[in-house]
């Protein structure tokens, strides 16, 4: 028993005694750096107000233009302030993975410089798994089996050797020591300072890395820099709200008819609830209380914990396990969210495609359930290019009254952007007529002939965009066109074309809100204007209705909440794809007389308050005084909008 026992102590030993000295080097190296870059105009006190922010135990909103750095400018007071102990993890958490790879390239730029810092992106498990399909069996995965006998000397060897862990090196390690490349990856966040994910591994109950917050009662040392914070809502929406498919439990009922008959009658109970609300819907309905579902689920997911203990390890040939997993998965958090119904939750029952009926635990404002995760952590960074309007955005994610929320100066020389906004056309959906049409077409055609260059087009819909391309001249330009449900390798082949050199303008016309209008970093000439046909806003259905009663009961400003402030969002990123680097000039058009109105034109960033109204006369002339002689400003200061 003593020699079982000190060999266990040694083994725990090596990891305290690694954790102890690597924290001192660290420390040490950090309290060594230097900003990596000359500051940019507001650079300074950007990081300034982040550090004291941390300092604080506060969180902090901040608009930040593109090219004020913003990423540095949050991972730099970061990492300072664990090297002054204040901190002990960074969490940097994003939406899409091109800004996963900008925080990694941050991380190595520090870790150039000396910084010695221990970070681990996590990639999901359906991306990183080695079979074709995930399954932890070790029936199926020969990794499965002896995993936990293997994994400590994996993290072990990785951690000792490896500084910034990326995905290729964690599938090498796993596959040295035959263990579970994600599995491995959890482990490994354990000990790491620096973790980049998505948002759901903090924010999801269903795949949040509960390890790291086991401990509820206190706040954990860790701040929170949550890039491209605007997607967080509607992300934070979904992760919150649960449906259960009529179709689905009818596919499992069936298949568990002569297997597990205590299973099947469990499960008909629930379809006949379900089959009340169905009664009471045509196409979408709302209902004033879950009544006696909550009862048939809470039996089901008895019978289903019996079923997955006692019966199914027996059951070799049963060929339904991922719909029964799916179902029984989707039971268990529909009883976690009808625990925390209240008065920002709606009851929908909806069809599906495969018209299926459904009935939604929808979730209106996910602040409340956003800020249970804000409070386990010392402090929280949001942080995007378009955070406007910024009280929206605090108060739908969760922020406290003593938050803190900056505008970042723009470092850039605003002479250097054309912003048009036209007077004489609309996209209005009772305004989209053939004569509305050819108008856009016409200036488009004027916008791209002003320069030779390449250019992108931003639609509100597929619709809009095919209608729009058909009226097109096809022989003056080259033309990429976005599609739904483009492939990895057509995406990069569509970004690739803006790399070519040709003797024609390229158009590239896309849809707002899409893989394109935000994220892609085409600078200087890979891209000088970008046209914003329409205001962005959804498309009007009863979801987006339901939202929008929603806040106007709440807030008053339903409309804002459901549709402007969503839409004007797609309109800015898209907009964002053209000034991307203080050598970039560039001209950015929007379509649509609304933008003129005051209530479009608040949400506005301070760097477009030099905006020019024109119209489809006008639009060519400025346009060449613009590419023309910079010098002479005299015909552009005749279609500023003080003059409108």
């Amino acid at each position: 028993l003593l020699e079982w026992f000190d060999g266990l102590l040694k083994e725990y030993a090596k990891w305290v005694v690694w954790r102890i000295r690597w924290k001192e080097a660290r420390d040490a190296s950090i309290k060594k750096m230097n900003f990596p870059f000359e500051y940019r105009k507001g650079q300074f006190e950007l990081v300034k107000n982040i550090y004291f922010t941390i300092l604080r135990k506060k969180n902090i909103f901040i608009q930040a233009p593109t090219g004020v750095g913003k990423t540095i400018s949050t991972v730099f007071p970061s990492v300072s302030a664990v090297g002054e102990g204040l901190l002990d993890k960074i969490l940097y958490l994003t939406a899409k993975t091109i800004t996963r790879t900008v925080a990694e390239d941050t991380f190595k730029i520090l870790s150039n410089q000396g910084v010695m810092l221990k970070c681990v992106t996590i990639t999901a498990k359906d991306k990183i798994c080695i079979l074709p399909k995930a399954s932890c069996n070790p029936e199926n995965c020969s990794r499965a089996k002896g995993h936990f006998d293997r994994v400590n000397d994996a993290v072990y060897e990785l951690l000792t050797t490896e500084q910034n862990i990326t995905r290729q090196l964690i599938c090498e390690y796993a596959e040295k020591y035959s263990v579970c490349p994600y599995e491995m990856c959890l482990d490994i966040s354990d000990w790491c300072d620096v973790i980049i994910c998505d948002y759901n591994y903090v924010f999801d109950p269903n795949v949040c890395i509960k390890r790291l917050f086991s401990d509820e009662d206190n706040k954990r040392d860790y701040i929170l820099l949550i890039d491209e914070a605007h997607n967080l809502i509607h992300r934070a929406r979904e992760m919150y709200s649960i449906g259960i498919e009529a179709g689905l439990v009818r596919d499992v009922k069936k298949s568990v008819k002569n297997i597990d008959g205590k299973l099947y009658r469990a499960l008909d109970g629930v379809n006949r609830s379900l089959l009340a609300f169905k009664r009471e819907c045509d196409e979408f309905a709302v209902y004033e209380s879950v009544g006696g579902l909550i009862f048939q689920l809470m039996r089901a997911v008895t019978e289903f914990d019996g079923f997955l203990r006692d019966v199914l390890p027996k059951k070799k040939d049963f060929t339904n396990t991922e719909n029964l997993f799916q179902l029984y998965f989707d039971i268990r958090y529909f009883l976690v969210i009808s625990e925390a119904l209240d008065e920002r939750y709606r009851i929908c029952g909806s069809y599906t495609e495969r018209g299926e009926f459904c009935l939604t635990l929808k979730c209106m404002d996910p602040s409340h359930m956003l800020k249970e995760y804000l409070d386990k952590v010392k402090s929280a960074v949001f942080f995007s290019a378009t955070l406007l309007p910024v009280k929206y955005y605090m108060q739908q994610l969760g922020a406290n009254e003593d938050d803190y929320a900056v505008y970042a100066e723009s470092s850039f020389d605003i002479k250097n952007q054309l912003v048009l906004a036209a007077r004489d056309v609309s996209t209005k959906y009772t305004r989209r007529t053939m004569e509305e049409y050819i108008r856009i077409t016409g200036y488009i055609k004027e916008f791209v002939a002003a320069k030779r260059g390449n250019y992108l087009i931003f639609f509100t819909s597929y619709k809009m965009l095919n209608d729009i391309y058909s009226l097109m001249p096809q022989d003056e330009y080259v033309y990429i066109v976005q599609h739904e449900n483009m492939s990895e390798e057509e995406r990069e082949e569509f970004l690739g074309e803006f790399e070519k050199e040709r003797k024609h303008s390229l158009v590239g016309f896309c849809v707002m809100g899409g893989i394109f209008g935000e994220g892609i970093d085409l600078k200087e000439e890979l891209l000088i204007g970008a046209i914003v046909v329409g205001t962005g806003l959804p498309q009007v259905g009863q979801e987006r209705e339901i939202l929008r009663q929603y806040f106007e009961t709440h807030s008053g400003e339903g409309f804002d909440y459901a549709y402007r402030y969503p839409g004007m969002n797609k309109v800015l990123q898209a907009a964002g794809r053209v000034i991307r680097t203080k050598e970039d000039r560039g001209v950015i058009a929007l379509l649509d007389e609304r933008f003129l109105q005051w209530e479009y034109r608040r949400l506005f960033p301070r760097e477009w308050e030099e905006y020019t109204v024109c119209s489809h006369e006008s639009v060519s002339n400025v346009l060449k005084n613009f590419w023309g002689d910079r010098s002479n400003q005299n015909l552009r200061e005749n279609f500023r909008r003080k003059q409108f």
